[in-house]
């Protein structure tokens, strides 16, 4: 569910700097298909089937979620900060990386 929240919130602002945001967007939608497919295998009764430790399987997916959800957010917290600097440095006019709006979102989806 945040999963899809980051995603979303992500994909509705104009991307100042698409590295950063591109890997934010990649966590966000890997971690949110392979839980998808992780709830699918215990509903679908298939945990039954295959002879593994679901705990630790569990435990490591969760463990490695966790490390590259908190590289995400690193990376999305470094992006927002940088709103106030101007879109292009040899530009007259004051336009900012990101509008009021677009900050407000990336502050929702750094939480």
């Amino acid at each position: 569910l945040f999963g899809t929240i980051v995603w979303i919130l992500v994909a509705s602002t104009r991307v100042p700097l698409p590295l950063l945001q591109g890997w934010v967007m990649f966590v966000a939608v890997t971690a949110w298909f392979l839980s998808i497919v992780f709830l699918s295998v215990f509903l679908f009764g298939y945990a039954n089937r295959f002879a593994v430790n679901w705990n630790q399987a569990d435990f490591i997916f969760h463990g490695a979620t966790f490390v590259f959800y908190f590289g995400a957010f690193l990376l999305q917290a470094g992006t927002t900060s940088l709103h106030h600097f101007p879109r292009k440095f040899n530009s007259t006019s004051q336009e900012r990386i990101m509008s009021g709006r677009e900050y407000n979102i990336s502050i929702a989806a750094s939480v």
